[in-house]
């Protein structure tokens, strides 16, 4: 339909113009009427409806209350929204705590390289820093500590709550601490290693806590060290009823030695099963030897992967100083592309080498295969044989170098005290009654450690006491362990077993041990069940009867 505007129809009144400037009137040529449409007014359109007295009608209370609903459940939708933005953002900041891949670190120790502090970890030569960097091989440089270090120089670097008085302080057990907080918000396979040696001081019972929900291999390293004759089904055993205790889920259990490989190719087996993509994440207490197993871990894959081979060239530095890593040192070790982690060790405050002096660490840790001392009446030197209580221990006190007296209140006449640990610490036996006289006037001399004069004004005594009672429950075997947090642990037999003889019947009064242990304060002592080590410890273990369910849940071992 053709349009005309209101100028071609001249006939049309003029006044309709005047009246309505703000209106442009369209004209249709077939329309008897003449519609006009505002295109200008400054006042709010009203519609015809509202004019007429047609509007909507007012809203009920119904409709109210539903309007109320929806608005409700809209500010319950936002909050939800904004909680899962603020839960991102904080995961993310944890996230970046990771270690920066740019910033260059010494393969040894994973400390920042850095050319200003001699003294301080990750320290290099500018010459040689500026040089490698403009190869792009600074990944291939070793700091001055870590020389040291591998020629036998005993230099700590970790301060503070589970640090080493005494020495040099880099950085605090905490700071370390925080380097693996990361890993409860990563998807990774957890390797957790725990000495033999120091099995409750080192098993890390809140690892949960750093590694959050992630799947873990509990490997436990230096077996090499127990004594000869020690049957593997029975410390396997043993192991996996200890972990169960501790209510730890772990995936398997594996008994290693870094020095001999026994053990490690399991480990390595159980890893490339498990890892399913994430990267590998070696852990545990300081000085466990997770270097050491690394390197023994690269050894044994090496034959079969040309990527771990190659990873051989630089890897993490291994020596008797706990806190010899600094931070993680990654390790291109598989070659589905996944990661290999070296960590910091977790430095715990209730071990000795908290106490002792960073000069007296080396005696801390057994070099060799462990050899029990024993003690009973028979043992005692002439000189001390005539007991205050008769023809026993009792009324007797054993030091353990400067660091564990033993006290014994009451024993049966046939019992047998046998020490495990380091052979540098002497252990040494007298009277009760001159126990304390002895212990400070030899404190430094024969009580060793602590050693050196400085040492010995900065010691503050074995301050924290314990009294243990021990239930006799069977006769013919050991009747528990009595662990010390970083040293080794005392096994106590009730009747010592001699050739030819049988262990007697006890009566009512002796079915119970009485033991003070004095250590110092934040040292921990554990009672726990006794450690089946030796040709006779296969004898009288006793392998526990499991139901199906027991069975099923409960985590494999492997040697």
């Amino acid at each position: 339909m053709a349009l005309r505007t209101l100028s071609t129809f001249p006939s049309l009144p003029r006044r309709l113009t005047r009246r309505e400037p703000n209106f442009s009137v369209i004209y249709r040529k077939q329309a008897s009427s003449i519609v006009c449409k505002s295109i200008a007014s400054s006042e709010s359109p009203v519609s015809l409806s509202e004019r007429d007295g047609f509007a909507a009608a007012a809203p009920t209370p119904g409709e109210r209350f539903l309007e109320n609903q929806r608005a409700h459940e809209a500010k319950k939708v936002v909050k939800r929204e904004i909680k899962k933005e603020k839960k991102k953002k904080i995961k993310e900041e944890v996230v970046r705590k990771v270690v920066d891949t740019s910033v260059s670190c010494c393969y040894g120790c994973g400390a920042p390289l850095q050319t200003s502090e001699v003294d301080s970890p990750g320290f290099v030569d500018l010459i040689t820093y500026d040089l490698k960097k403009k190869h792009h091989q600074l990944r291939t440089i070793i700091c001055g500590r870590c020389q040291l270090l591998s020629h036998g120089h005993m230099i700590t670097a970790v301060g503070g709550n589970g640090g080493y008085p005494g020495g040099k302080q880099f950085v605090s057990a905490d700071e370390l601490r925080e380097k693996l907080s990361h890993l409860r918000h990563e998807k990774a396979l957890i390797v957790k290693l725990v000495d033999i040696v120091d099995f409750n001081g080192s098993f890390l019972a809140r690892v949960r806590d750093l590694v959050g929900a992630n799947p873990i291999i509990l490997v436990i390293t230096k077996i090499d060290l127990l004594p000869k004759g020690t049957d593997m089904n029975c410390i396997g055993d043993w192991v996996v009823e200890m972990t169960t205790r501790k209510k730890l889920n772990v995936l398997s259990v594996h008994l290693t030695s870094s020095k001999s490989l026994d053990g490690v190719s399991g480990v390595a087996s159980e890893i490339q099963k498990e890892k399913k993509g994430r990267d590998v994440y070696i852990l545990g207490a300081a000085n466990v030897g997770k270097s050491a197993f690394i390197n023994a871990l690269l050894k044994t894959m090496a034959e079969r992967d040309p990527v771990a081979a190659a990873a051989q060239k630089y890897k993490p530095i291994q020596s008797a100083v706990p806190g010899t890593t600094l931070g993680p040192i990654q390790i291109n070790a598989f070659l589905g592309g996944e990661k290999l982690y070296d960590t910091p060790g977790v430095h715990l405050h209730h071990r000795q080498a908290a106490v002792v002096h960073s000069d007296d660490l080396p005696a801390l840790a057994p070099q060799n295969r462990l050899r029990g001392q024993s003690f009973d009446i028979s043992t005692l030197p002439t000189s001390l044989s005539s007991s205050p209580k008769g023809e026993s221990l009792n009324g007797y006190t054993f030091f353990w170098g400067g660091l564990v007296r033993i006290d014994i209140l009451k024993v049966l006449p046939e019992t047998c005290i046998t020490f495990y640990g380091p052979k540098a610490l002497d252990i040494h036996v007298v009277p009760t009654k001159t126990a304390t006289d002895f212990y400070q006037k030899e404190l430094g001399v024969l009580l060793t450690p602590p050693s050196g004069k400085d040492q010995i004004q900065e010691w503050k005594g074995l301050q924290s006491h314990r009294l243990l009672q021990i239930e006799i429950i069977d006769a013919k075997r050991p009747a528990s362990d009595v662990a010390i947090s970083g040293l080794g642990w005392i096994s106590i037999e009730p009747i010592r077993k001699t050739r030819g003889t049988e262990p007697r019947d006890l009566n009512e009064a002796e079915h119970q041990i009485r033991i003070c242990v004095s250590v110092p304060k934040p040292v921990e002592v554990f009672l726990r069940p006794t450690l089946p080590i030796g040709a006779t410890g296969a004898e009288w273990y006793q392998y526990r009867d499991l139901t199906d369910e027991e069975e099923e849940v409960r985590p494999k071992w492997h040697f």
